[in-house]
């Protein structure tokens, strides 16, 4: 490991199929859009070191396929993360009605109770919204998850919601300090004030 990474973290991408997971993940991790992107057969796993308050993070980022015959995958996919993003797209609302569902999920197969969760409503650009911002601010609110409104297409909020993420997770260090220990690590900015995008994402 790098010496100045402060830790490795896994982090997973869950949600419905179509609603722009990997677009989400490219968009991030490659600053690509693609709209003719095909749906994830089984896993994909990228890796992206980011800077968050001047603490290098490793993020290893599971997307997962959202239909249902890859479930069998689940219970490894699920183990040992630190922070999951939950996607919905807002121009479909059964993709945000599934969302208990995915929690129901989580609850059974993580093995981290602090994990921490964040909400990303996918694909603003568009204009059929089925679900305005207040609906997944209140779903959020009531299970304890960071939220923020994203569009892969345009960029918007996607890098936010993982800086966001990760910058949750450097604040509970019971989530990664036990995977470091005897390293001495000490965080630059002990501040659990906003980032860059505390203006911009809803810290619940």
């Amino acid at each position: 490991m790098d010496e100045d990474i402060l830790t490795t973290l896994k982090i997973l991408i869950i949600g419905e199929s179509g609603v722009g997971k990997s677009s989400l993940l490219l968009r991030f991790t490659d600053d690509m859009f693609d709209p003719e992107q095909a749906a994830t057969i089984g896993v994909d796993f990228k890796v992206k070191t980011i800077s968050v308050d001047g603490n290098k993070a490793k993020l290893a980022i599971w997307d997962t396929a959202g239909q249902e015959r890859f479930r069998t995958l689940t219970p490894s996919y699920y183990r040992g993360a630190q922070g999951v993003i939950l996607v919905y797209d807002v121009t479909r609302r059964e993709t945000f009605a599934k969302l208990d569902n995915w929690l129901n999920e989580l609850e059974t197969y993580c093995t981290r109770n602090d994990l921490v969760k964040m909400l990303v409503g996918n694909k603003i650009d568009k204009e059929n919204h089925e679900l305005d911002r207040a609906e997944g601010l209140k779903f959020a609110r009531k299970h304890s998850m960071l939220f923020i409104e994203a569009s892969a297409k345009t960029r918007d909020g996607v890098q936010c919601a993982f800086e966001e993420l990760v910058e949750k997770i450097i604040q509970t260090p019971g989530l990664w300090q036990s995977e470091n220990h005897g390293r001495g690590v000490q965080l630059t900015d002990e501040d659990a004030g906003g980032g860059s995008c505390s203006g911009y994402c809803s810290l619940v």
